[in-house]
């Protein structure tokens, strides 16, 4: 196979169109070349009057590829082989590790135990992705709140109800796997190839059930609606745990626990404390959902061109003069802001799209670093409590409804609070209230949207636009704190405990959370 770099295609184009832009950098006759596929495809709009996709292709020719490969003297090609994950093979396949969570992590570490031989038992707080978005349909509709199954805890965990975005920062080779993994479990195979995949909310839970059934027919135990409620030791390793399903509680014996619990586990986290695991705070953010008209940033990205293209992604990020980052995160576009909350009595927004992306407006998260520093106190778990209690003054300023508060970006410039809607109107159900951010956000993270805001917008025209909206609260974008793991990727702490994913620190999204399942997975079959 050769694959071809720095492929330029039209707007619009065709497979045939793939096929001559490919016989001509190999100086071929297109007759030659038996199949061309897309390996990477990314939107190149640097220039607005030449909107054009640059690609790499993976071709696959009737000819001698060595041969043509000398005669073409292309520096964009070169033979390469397809990527292929080799499970490893378990030589104890008897034992039976414990997984807690089904989000990206907890499932992929399940597969790649499964496709090895390990049989796991997997608990999951709340329910099969099925029943969970009947709960969530729920709450946003009539803001009864069910605390063990929401946006948080579920089956696929709080990506389920995200964009399914599966891009990341990771060179880890295994993220490939997990592309692949999801194509073959039904998401979109656009997903191997687009340099900013993303499933859709609507068909990553489909693709969610299919990697269940799938757990199932080879062997896994899942038990949904089951929470951990203790973890016993015997001579500093794990020994067994204690888990309760509808008030009545049961003992599994175990010598591999993963922790794949997610950032939101926030109980979990206070049992680990009080076992004396060792947790340490870590840097994460805070911040509002910024929410824009969706034609408006596709304009500001594409010009003339956006209706020819999909809604347009943007990623921004400045530094302050004080040195601290304000960034967008987790930008859905033609999406919706979405209720998040996992507790009672707090507000917690998030983004959310479907694979279409054709809402009326683009969200993002704008968020604000925070450090461990900028907390008073040392306790290991004080990140916890300093965004619960953002949630709790969010759900206060809302009326105590899960309404959230809200403002209009040129009424959070003059710092007054909003009236009215301009041209954009709130996505977030069940509703909203206008407040005055300042009343929740401390002064650094407001102060420091307020500076980034104008910042950003020469970036991205646009983005400070006075009817933008902003609410309240984005506190969940990851983890505030990490509990410590050792090379062999088992906490310092505690024998047979494996840390993983986001919820441990470990991650930072869908793709990075699942190669780090993978990772614990591979220890636990070479332990």
């Amino acid at each position: 196979m050769i694959r071809i770099n720095n492929i330029k295609l039209p707007l619009g184009y065709t497979d045939e169109d793939i096929r001559r832009a490919c016989a001509r950098e190999l100086r071929l006759n297109p007759n030659a070349i038996g199949k061309a596929a897309l390996y990477r495809r990314s939107i190149d709009a640097r220039h607005k009057d030449d909107i054009h996709y640059t690609t790499s292709v993976d071709v696959y020719l009737n000819v001698n590829e060595q041969s043509a490969l000398n005669k073409a003297k292309s520096k964009n090609a070169a033979i390469t082989q397809e990527y292929r994950y080799e499970a490893l093979k378990a030589k104890d396949t008897a034992k039976r590790p414990v997984i807690v969570g089904m989000g990206p992590a907890g499932l992929f570490c399940a597969l790649t135990l499964i496709q090895s031989g390990v049989r796991p038992i997997i608990i999951e707080r709340g329910s099969k992705v099925e029943e969970r978005t009947r709960a969530v349909q729920t709450f946003w509709e009539s803001a009864q709140l069910d605390t063990e199954c929401n946006v948080q805890f579920g089956e696929g965990g709080a990506g389920t109800f995200s964009d399914g975005k599966l891009n990341t920062g990771t060179k880890d080779g295994r993220s490939r796997k997990v592309l692949m993994e999801f194509a073959a479990h039904g998401a979109p195979e656009e997903i191997l190839y687009n340099a900013m995949p993303h499933i859709g909310t609507d068909k990553l839970r489909g693709t969610v059930k299919n990697i269940r059934e799938e757990l199932l027919r080879l062997g896994a135990d899942i038990f949904f609606d089951t929470k951990l409620t203790n973890i016993q030791t015997r001579g500093g390793a794990v020994c067994a745990v204690e888990v309760e399903h509808e008030n009545s509680r049961r003992i599994i014996e175990c010598n591999e626990l993963v922790l794949a619990i997610g950032h939101s586990a926030r109980d979990t986290f206070e049992l680990l404390h009080q076992m004396g695991v060792q947790i340490v705070p870590k840097p994460f953010s805070v911040g509002v959902r910024i929410e824009h008209l969706r034609e408006k940033i596709d304009r500001s990205q594409y010009g003339a061109a956006y209706k020819k293209l999909p809604a347009s992604y943007y990623k921004q990020s400045v530094h302050l003069k004080d040195g601290r980052g304000v960034y967008t995160f987790c930008m859905c576009p033609g999406g919706t802001v979405v209720a998040a909350a996992s507790e009672k009595g707090g507000v917690v927004t998030n983004g959310m799209s479907e694979f279409a992306r054709d809402k009326a407006n683009s969200n993002a998260a704008l968020l604000v670093s925070v450090a461990p520093e900028d907390i008073p106190g040392e306790h290991a778990l004080r990140g916890v409590e300093f965004q619960r209690e953002l949630e709790r003054k969010a759900f206060q300023k809302g009326g105590e409804s899960y309404r959230a508060p809200i403002q209009k970006v040129g009424d959070f410039l003059l710092r007054q609070k909003s009236t009215g809607f301009g041209e954009v109107l709130p996505s977030y159900r069940p509703g909203t209230e206008f407040a005055n951010l300042d009343d929740i956000l401390p002064s650094f993270v407001t102060d420091s949207m307020r500076e980034a805001l104008p910042m950003i917008d020469r970036r991205l025209h646009g983005f400070d636009h006075p009817d933008a909206l902003m609410t309240g609260v984005e506190s969940r974008s990851s983890s505030p704190v990490r509990i410590v793991r050792d090379e062999d990727l088992q906490s310092v702490s505690v024998k047979g405990l494996y840390p993983c994913g986001e919820g441990a620190g470990y991650a930072g999204g869908i793709v990075s959370a699942a190669v780090d399942g993978i990772k614990v997975a591979e220890k636990i079959i070479l332990s």
